[in-house]
């Protein structure tokens, strides 16, 4: 019987450490040249904080701060290791989409599928809306540029 007790418990630790994945973020305390940027730019604001690491060699340290840029409004701040702001994510309703990406959607996503919706702004100044949309039991983001016309697809895990 305690063999079983024991074999049970080694099974359920291990679906737990399953659970974490590869993918996951891990909340952390920021650089703080990075927290002095954020709170720089976004005076009073709070934020949680995550690092993923990208690139062509994932050699290259991103954080991200996540918080509530009003009561009903969340956004994203991405920064460097040298707290440089490489881009920010606003959500937003389906009605601030530009008109072309709209009917994109409503041609080829139904209503349920769409999860998130955000505009992206670059450190280059460049503006994208990024839509997040289930299909075949996948995550998408559909890009478009600022005009709404279609750009690109990306499976996300």
């Amino acid at each position: 019987m305690k063999s079983l007790l024991l074999i049970i418990l080694f099974l359920c630790q291990g679906f737990l450490f399953a659970q974490e994945g590869t993918n996951m973020k891990k909340v952390i305390k920021p650089p703080e040249k990075v927290q002095f940027a954020f709170e720089k730019e976004y005076p009073g604001k709070t934020a949680v904080w995550s690092e993923e690491y990208v690139g062509d060699d994932d050699d290259e340290v991103r954080y991200e701060a996540k918080f509530n840029k009003d009561k009903n409004t969340k956004a994203v701040a991405i920064y460097n290791n040298l707290g440089v702001l490489k881009a920010y994510q606003l959500q937003i309703p389906l009605s601030k989409l530009p008109q072309q990406a709209q009917v994109y959607l409503k041609k080829n996503y139904s209503p349920k599928a769409i999860k998130e919706i955000a505009v992206v702004v670059d450190d280059k100044n460049k503006t994208t809306y990024e839509v997040g949309v289930n299909k075949d039991s996948k995550f998408y983001d559909v890009v478009f540029d600022k005009d709404g016309d279609f750009n690109v697809i990306i499976e996300k895990n």
